[in-house]
């Protein structure tokens, strides 16, 4: 059955914020890892104790393609609409158990191992949710806006990762003591994502399936199988290829760009809070914009744009921020990496879910991207500082570009998905 305006937008609102709910309680652990990290391990060094939650937070990052290909397959067999529900889910026992779950002074070895438990469940939704809501966001999506619709896909992800901070800001600033946020407060923002999880499943259970699914005539046996998938591995290198240089980059200037500021620049980390802020709000606000103009003008220009850009102007770029003692310079300079990436992740969603059939579309979306963030794009932080250790800072900068570069073939050689889309075949 066609869809409304009206449940299309219904649609992707509810894909939207689920996304969002689901970035936020992935973000939270690392925000306030600080802060409970004695409860778990406490070894009375505070160096220790930051390095086994963010160990916990590394498994959470490697359950990602075996969240993708489960849930992948899942939304395959069972459909977006149901495998969307699960994933919030998840997402929100997950958030719930950290909340709710004693410390080592109580229950002993039990407390890290529940922690382990609960990042796994988190890492399986994560891991399977960027796969589904891009399926789901594409599908239910009108041809001439699928770009645009597409686009918030970045949009949450971003502003759940802002939400989380401003979360972190108000407990520290106007709430709760320090005392108080390493005691019982950090249990807080866990509370919250479990409840806002939970009011984000009902919203996607009242959601409409997407035509694409419900026209599917393959047999379930030929649905979100890797037996099936196997036979479009041209796609699969292709999600793969696109997904290498961009996640690289978006790490880069997102996740680590803090870090780079404080300990290449020597910017206070106040003032590289402040920059990571304003950059990111902008990066968000920017996406539907690179989203609108790829239903314009295809696909391919904008990834063709950001292959070229940014293997062009990520080494001179990175070194004028290590040089740079100015908020505003870097700010500018962080800006026009963040432009340049929008090429990237304003359309990357809509892309692979035009490559693959709909059989497999999630699946074939999920799976080989979650394999390329876990092996390129949950590694560039540490790749960054291992050459930093190492006394040789700038050959990341080089890393960084030639991983753009490697992409930038396949965007060359590939064709443009807005022309050729498998969605459209459906």
């Amino acid at each position: 059955m066609e869809q409304t305006t009206a449940g299309r937008l219904k649609s992707i609102i509810g894909g939207s914020l689920g996304n969002l709910v689901e970035w936020y309680d992935w973000y939270v652990y690392s925000a306030f890892s600080l802060y409970f990290a004695h409860i778990f391990f406490p070894s009375g060094n505070q160096t220790a104790e930051l390095l086994d939650t963010a160990g916990i937070f590394a498994i959470g990052f490697l359950m990602r393609p075996i969240g993708g290909w489960l849930m992948g397959t899942y939304a395959d067999k069972k459909g977006r609409k149901t495998a969307l529900t699960f994933s919030v889910l998840l997402m929100s026992l997950g958030s719930l158990i950290i909340a709710v779950t004693p410390g080592y002074k109580q229950i002993g070895i039990a407390a890290p191992i529940i922690l382990v438990i609960a990042r796994v469940i988190q890492g399986l939704s994560v891991g399977g949710e960027y796969g589904t809501s891009a399926t789901y966001l594409s599908e239910v999506a009108t041809r001439k806006h699928r770009g645009f619709y597409s686009s918030f896909q970045y949009v949450t992800l971003i502003m759940g990762q802002l939400i989380a901070l401003g979360v972190l800001v108000l407990l520290q600033r106007v709430f709760l003591s320090e005392q108080q946020l390493h005691d019982w407060g950090w249990r807080i923002p866990f509370g919250i994502g479990a409840f806002l999880a939970v009011i984000t499943m009902y919203l996607r259970r009242s959601l409409q399936e997407s035509a694409s699914f419900v026209r599917d005539a393959q047999p379930a046996s030929n649905r979100g199988t890797l037996k099936e998938l196997a036979k479009h591995p041209k796609a699969v290198f292709t999600v793969i290829g696109l997904t290498l240089g961009g996640t690289v980059a978006f790490y880069t200037f997102t996740t680590y760009m803090q870090k780079f500021l404080v300990n290449t620049s020597g910017f206070s980390k106040n003032s590289a809070t402040l920059i990571s802020t304003l950059t990111l709000v902008v990066f968000m606000l920017i996406q539907p914009l690179f989203g609108l103009l790829s239903d314009k003008i295809g696909r391919k220009p904008l990834l063709i744009a950001f292959g070229i850009l940014g293997t062009i102007t990520t080494i001179p770029i990175l070194y004028s921020l290590s040089g740079t003692k100015d908020v505003w310079v870097a700010f500018a300079l962080i800006m026009c990496a963040l432009i340049i990436v929008s090429g990237y992740t304003s359309i990357n969603a809509v892309v692979k879910a035009e490559l693959f059939p709909a059989n497999v579309r999630a699946l074939g979306v999920g799976f080989p991207y979650a394999i390329a963030v876990s092996l390129f794009g949950g590694t560039a932080e540490y790749i960054a500082l291992l050459f930093k250790d190492e006394g040789h800072k700038e050959w990341f900068y080089w890393y960084v570009a030639i991983c753009i570069a490697i992409s930038l073939v396949i965007y060359v050689t590939m064709l443009d998905t807005r022309k050729h889309s498998k969605i459209e075949s459906d």
